[in-house]
């Protein structure tokens, strides 16, 4: 069946805000825990929505007041260390022109979804935006990735989720759609293949091999 819809992550997989969630993240937990985080032990667990993480990093249930702190320093860092993949601009352009339908499903808030896409240059492209604000329960749920494919009036069996972390092909391939992982992700691409994604890309433009 033809590829009609193609939902992707923000976050590692088409805006490279990497650097800027993993500052965010040793900023935001300065003291917070017996032995201080590193990059190293950030990493495996970036994608889940925020309040999570910081449970989880911290070992509290109450993170309201360390969940502003991160956003804060997010989003007085944003511009300087937010920057596009490659190729991903010029794939999104060839997919309108074959009118290819876009969204973002992400469990970043929309003000930074926004300020990123725009910073970017990739806002026009999107039909549609999903953001943790949006929804009960952030990926890995497939409540997201329903509520946009809802939205778009779209076949799940004609659209793709494209996204760096295990948590888009779990939220993808719960709502029935096909998944894509990207080799680009800080997990790694051995990682994302235990999950089973549909695709493996390496590149954004083989994005458009598999639209056909």
């Amino acid at each position: 069946m033809a590829i009609t819809t193609v939902l992707f992550d923000l976050d590692g997989t088409i805006v490279d805000t990497n650097e800027l969630i993993i500052q965010s993240f040793l900023h935001t937990l300065e003291g917070e825990t017996e032995l201080p985080y590193t990059r190293e032990r950030i990493v495996p667990h970036m994608g889940y929505p925020l309040l999570e993480q910081l449970r989880f990093f911290t070992g509290k249930e109450q993170v309201d007041e360390l969940a502003v702190k991160y956003r804060k320093f997010n989003l007085d860092k944003h511009d300087e260390l937010v920057a596009e993949f490659p190729n991903v601009r010029e794939v999104l352009a060839e997919l309108q022109r074959r009118n290819i339908r876009m969204g973002v499903v992400t469990n970043k808030m929309r003000i930074t979804t926004l300020m990123g896409l725009k910073l970017c240059g990739l806002d026009s492209y999107m039909e549609t935006l999903v953001t943790i604000d949006d929804v009960v329960r952030g990926k890995p749920d497939p409540e997201a990735v329903l509520k946009a494919l809802e939205q778009m009036k779209a076949d799940p069996g004609e659209a793709l989720m494209v996204g760096d972390s295990q948590y888009d092909i779990i939220a993808g391939r719960d709502a029935g759609v096909k998944t894509v992982g990207v080799s680009w992700s800080l997990k790694g691409e051995d990682h994302l293949r235990t999950f089973r994604p549909d695709y493996v890309i390496r590149d954004m433009r083989d994005l458009l091999e598999i639209v056909g």
